[in-house]
């Protein structure tokens, strides 16, 4: 689609997604719009860096395995397994920027628990407050518990400026596209020479978040 002057930047821009980073001790943020559910496998991309790959066997609208696309990471690596790998938009307080939490399974548990008592939390009027601890419980990185602080959450309308910030929010949809398998297949092909062997850390906290063999 073409352009008018006055919006022109004269070159490509840079597309990057702005991610919620977890402190160790006490966080708090606000959960905006739609969650992602997703599947992930790990692997090691084209300049040896790890990059996760969604699991296409794993219907997004249902949350099941239905197989209904073909899973070309599966396809090439019958025993690789995938992890759970949900995310939500939120309001970090400490910036007011809107970024994308990845949420820790263990963590979204307890929210959904109180969200019983609370109702939903992403609702601009009377949602509420994520309150929680990370605790270090080893030296390795996966060696973390994520503890919901209840107590601390009250239910609050969202200010002014908040409601600003996500009227033009998208869908999860929209900011992690789900690949259509040729293009997975396309990508899987220039790497399958490097290697993907999923990374023994990063695999050790797929174990803990919830791993599965999705056939």
């Amino acid at each position: 689609m073409a352009i008018k002057f006055g919006q022109l930047e004269g070159k490509a821009k840079k597309s990057s997604i702005n991610q919620f980073t977890y402190r160790d001790g006490d966080n708090v943020v606000r959960m905006v719009g739609d969650i992602l559910p997703r599947y992930v496998y790990w692997i090691k991309g084209e300049n040896a860096k790890n990059i996760p790959m969604e699991c296409l066997s794993f219907n997004r609208q249902t949350e099941t395995f239905d197989n209904a696309e073909k899973d070309w990471v599966r396809a090439y690596n019958p025993d690789m397994k995938c992890g759970w790998s949900y995310a939500i938009q939120c309001i970090d307080p400490a910036d007011g920027q809107v970024k994308v939490l990845n949420l820790k399974k263990k963590l979204l548990e307890q929210i959904m628990l109180a969200a019983e008592d609370l109702g939903d939390p992403t609702d601009p009027e009377t949602g509420w407050d994520i309150y929680f601890k990370r605790v270090k419980t080893g030296p390795m990185a996966f060696n973390v518990e994520y503890q919901l602080q209840v107590l601390k959450c009250k239910t609050r309308a969202l200010s002014d400026d908040e409601k600003a910030s996500i009227a033009e929010l998208k869908s999860m949809d929209e900011v992690l596209p789900r690949p259509s398998a040729e293009a997975q297949k396309e990508l899987l092909d220039r790497i399958r020479s490097q290697g993907n062997e999923t990374p023994a850390e990063v695999s050790k906290e797929f174990e803990a978040e919830g791993t599965k063999n999705p056939w």
